[in-house]
């Protein structure tokens, strides 16, 4: 599951949860600076505070471990896990994601944390997980989230086996209005797969997992992402920016629709050497919209790749592949799911595998000046 946790274990990792295939990050943390981090999130604690639209119940602003009752680990990962909880006051559901403070920093990786906490404050999307609040104590950071009760995307995907073209189609304009959204805020997403979607309880999908977004307008330098989903422009290290995740769309339609990615190998190198040659494959039942759009996006040449020209997503939301999708209705959930998650109730979390409930004894974390760099942002 990569259901939220920072920190996916993997070759080279960066940040994430153990999932299905794992993320890989460059041995660099690509930083702006603690000052430029803290700025961030007064701006969006602000923003997120005025957002209108979020249906989420409201916590208090001061939040304790005590304040919740802790249930399930719905993942878990190098630097702590998830688990399902309820607000004693309220009888709100949530996931509260639990950090651990001496990880964070024995990886260097105190300003990507702040920098996905500044981001995830800043976001109001439907088919964005929500950040409700957030606290901390001497070992852990923890992030409280709206719990989404239908499980990974991946899990969907696994079991189906590939998905029809209507299924496919309705999932990546989802996607296409997600990232659109965080492009307009010059944010890249940098990560999208099936692990790192969800499906909330009206089978809509959700995107988590922030560890590699970053506010970006032009470009940044580091290599990061899953290897059947990274952009050419990333391996060749010269820079990438919002381009890159229109490529991630195009591989994902492709999956859904093949089953599989169109770039597979057991060594990762042989990956890298097929997207770099960028030849795809389409098996014959492939719709002629869905075949049209991916090989847009799947274009190395960035003047090329649709997401990138003068229209921007506009001109992927009004390809013939999307010509029956209302983006409209679909951000308010006005048309008809795919598939709607099998649930009772809140409470239930049968979406989720079972993990071991302890993490052992945790260390406390050692600061290189005795100052906790956490203190006054969580």
């Amino acid at each position: 599951v990569s259901f939220l946790v920072h920190q996916k274990e993997s070759s080279r990792t960066e940040s994430g949860c153990t999932p299905a295939r794992g993320s890989l990050g460059g041995n660099k943390v690509e930083g702006i600076g603690i000052e430029a981090v803290s700025y961030m999130m007064a701006s969006s604690r602000a923003d997120f505070e005025d957002t209108p639209g979020s249906d989420l119940p409201t916590l208090p602003d001061r939040l304790s471990l005590s304040d919740f009752a802790m249930g399930k680990t719905l993942g878990t990962g190098s630097f702590g896990r998830v688990r399902w909880a309820r607000h004693k006051d309220t009888g709100s559901v949530w996931a509260i994601k639990a950090l651990k403070k001496a990880e964070i920093v024995k990886l260097q990786q105190i300003e990507h944390m702040l920098s996905e906490r500044s981001i995830l404050g800043s976001l109001d999307h439907p088919f964005v997980v929500n950040l409700a609040g957030t606290f901390q104590d001497d070992k852990y950071i923890y992030l409280v989230l709206e719990y989404i009760i239908g499980g990974e995307f991946f899990t969907l995907l696994r079991n189906e086996g590939l998905l029809d073209n209507e299924d496919a189609r309705l999932y990546g304009a989802q996607v296409a209005a997600i990232f659109d959204y965080l492009h307009g805020k010059s944010i890249i997403y940098r990560d999208l797969k099936p692990e790192n979607l969800l499906l909330d309880k009206f089978g809509y999908l959700k995107i988590t997992d922030f560890g590699f977004a970053k506010v970006c307008k032009f470009k940044t330098y580091t290599l990061c992402g899953t290897p059947e989903y990274i952009a050419p422009e990333v391996l060749l290290s010269k820079g990438h920016g919002k381009g890159v995740d229109w490529w991630t769309l195009g591989i994902l339609l492709y999956e859904m629709l093949a089953g599989e990615p169109p770039f597979v190998a057991d060594d990762p190198m042989q990956i890298y050497q097929q997207i770099m040659e960028g030849r795809v494959v389409f098996p014959s039942h492939f719709d002629r919209g869905a075949r049209s759009l991916i090989k847009k996006l799947l274009v190395a040449d960035l003047t090329k790749r649709y997401g990138c020209l003068r229209g921007g997503a506009e001109d992927i939301k009004k390809h013939r592949y999307f010509k029956n999708v209302s983006f409209d209705r679909l951000l308010r959930r006005k048309l008809a799911a795919p598939s709607v998650p099998a649930v009772k109730g809140e409470d239930d979390t049968s979406a989720f595998d079972d993990y071991p409930e302890s993490d052992g004894e945790t260390e406390y974390p050692v600061y290189e000046d005795g100052v906790d760099p956490f203190a006054g942002h969580f």
